[in-house]
């Protein structure tokens, strides 16, 4: 297969930091801390105050609001604070609070979509946006963008995309949903979907985007990831209209088990249509009247040739085309050794397996195959460009790249 890579390389930015909580366990040491800072004389609190402000508000657009935030949390373990400064109480919130480095480990398993807005751009031109996983100190994973455009010759361009890492406000409406919104000022580069409930409290991880086109032809953006808790996993499903305002809720039924879910763009036959891989080892379809509820599942493929002899599973949406349903598929073989796949599925049933490589797509070359997780490429999910397919693909699980196949010559060594 004539696969070209395009040298584009998305590498981790360790200066793309937030603001988290920090804090001991222990009360009493909380009180004698804020104690110490309370006894400071209103010199000595300003001198401190501007060295905080001189490190750190560089790096983030709305550092007082996030210790004045983290005041109001630990105000209540001593009494008195209301009478302080207001100096003073955001000097107690900056020593309850640290920075964490978002991308400081990996920036890995990219999805790409076509961008909501596709204004002010010259004919030749799309707009896209790429999600990414980034990983962190203790291995914890967030989702993070960034976007640009890509021309009728498959010239990538990325947009600037700022250092700025800004998290949205958060609406927790149950256990498992809750909402997510971003300050319209936030540039999509900045926004940061952090893990928030107990059951993602170690990673967001391998989210899986496709823009879903309902009967009436409105858009909606969902996107599948698993959601790690540290020991457990489950499946959660985001949805967006504008890549601004995000809904998150948990996905149910028996058969929401494992890793790997991955909705189709559109309902067929009246029925949402997802790949899954609920045993490590086989590719599943699975329909439902629920998007978020998924009770059963039919057996779709088995390993068969030796590169995914191991496990195989999807790598994002499928892509309708004329000829079917194209989806990306990623193989383990010899040596844990991942490689990218692709199989076609009947457009009008899906169910029915009508063509597959035996031999990958993409595999690690000498400069891909060393990173956190050596010898990987994987992705979760490409568009197509005119005449041609281009998915973005991690490396070693450490950085992300893009490339580009000609969609016919990819159709045709399949149905052969």
């Amino acid at each position: 297969m004539n696969v070209r890579r395009t040298g584009i390389i998305l590498k981790p930015d360790q200066t793309k930091v937030i603001m988290r909580p920090f804090e001991p366990g222990n009360k009493s040491r909380i009180k004698k801390i804020i104690d110490r800072v309370v006894k400071l004389s209103d010199a000595s609190v300003s001198r401190e105050y501007e060295q905080v402000k001189k490190l750190f508000s560089p790096r983030h657009k709305r550092m007082e609001q996030f210790f004045q935030k983290r005041f109001d949390e630990v105000k209540k373990y001593r009494e008195g604070l209301e009478k302080i400064s207001n100096e003073k109480k955001l000097l107690v919130g900056a020593y309850f609070s640290n920075e964490y480095s978002l991308e400081h480990s990996a920036l890995f398993n990219p999805s790409m979509v076509w961008h909501p807005d596709q204004t002010n751009l010259p004919a030749d031109k799309k707009r896209f946006i790429i999600s990414l996983r980034a990983t962190g100190e203790g291995h914890i994973s967030s989702l993070v963008f960034r976007s640009g455009t890509i021309d009728s010759n498959n010239n990538i361009e990325l947009d600037n995309f700022s250092h700025f890492a800004e998290m949205p406000q958060i609406k927790i409406f149950a256990d498992e949903l809750y909402e997510a919104k971003f300050n319209p000022e936030d540039e999509i580069s900045e926004r940061t979907l952090f893990p928030q409930l107990p059951s993602e409290s170690n990673g967001i991880e391998d989210a899986r985007f496709v823009r879903f086109v309902d009967e009436k032809n409105a858009e909606t953006y969902y996107a599948t990831y698993c959601a790690y808790d540290g020991h457990n996993i489950s499946t959660q499903l985001l949805q967006t209209k504008d890549f601004l305002n995000f809904t998150i809720g948990k996905m149910s039924g028996a058969e929401i088990q494992n890793k790997g879910m991955a909705l189709f763009p559109r309902k067929i036959n009246g029925k949402f249509v997802m790949l899954s891989r609920q045993d490590n080892e086989n590719n599943f379809i699975m329909f439902s009247d629920d998007v978020y509820k998924w009770e059963s599942k039919q057996l779709l493929m088995e390993p068969e040739y030796p590169w995914e002899f191991f496990q195989i599973g999807n790598c994002g949406s499928p892509i309708e085309t004329e000829k079917g349903w194209l989806c990306f598929s990623h193989g383990v073989g010899a040596a844990r050794k991942y490689s990218i796949g692709a199989f076609l599925l009947d457009k009008n049933d899906p169910a029915k397996l009508i063509g597959r490589l035996s031999e990958p797509l993409l595999e690690s070359n000498e400069d891909e195959r060393n990173g956190y997780v050596p010898n990987v490429v994987y992705t979760c999910g490409g568009v197509i460009n005119g005449s041609d397919v281009v998915f973005p693909y991690a490396m070693s699980d450490y950085a992300s790249s893009f490339a580009v196949v000609g969609l016919n010559e990819l159709l045709d060594k399949m149905i052969k």
